[in-house]
């Protein structure tokens, strides 16, 4: 088991989980001052943004414990992820007045340069890579 919890946390897996930290970090901040300040002004939004910090705090904790269970979970989270981001994104572009303020997945992560459309095709691939590592 630890060579499997290594081989997920080692290489470039080490850069995917700080992005993610990263995410973690300004996908909560983003979302509790919303929230806290300003729910009446975009509730959809800003409840996206907490349930997109919610997915990041997921996706890193699996990615740092890197067993078999974690992994598959991760997994999930990455997917449940790009699907929001991709979802999220695409209405924001035919109905930005859902979105009056930005959020970390509106206009695809545009805000972020694009990171939040990517990490999660990132994060699927280094899964499946460090796995086939151990043969």
């Amino acid at each position: 088991m630890a060579d499997l919890r290594e081989a997920t946390r080692s290489g470039p897996g080490r850069l995917l989980i700080a992005v993610y930290a990263i995410f973690v970090i300004a996908a909560t901040a983003r979302s509790a001052v919303q929230i806290a300040s300003r729910f009446e002004r975009a509730p959809l939004a800003y409840v996206l943004s907490a349930v997109a910090a919610v997915i990041y705090i997921v996706a890193l904790v699996c990615l740092i414990k890197g067993t078999e269970t974690s992994r598959r979970i991760a997994t999930i989270s990455c997917v449940v992820e790009l699907i929001g981001v991709v979802v999220v994104g695409t209405v924001s572009l035919f109905a930005p007045q859902l979105f009056p303020d930005a959020t970390v997945w509106s206009f695809y992560g545009r805000g972020y340069g694009f990171v939040p459309v990517v990490l999660p095709i990132l994060g699927l691939w280094w899964i499946r890579v460090s796995a086939a590592r151990l043969g």
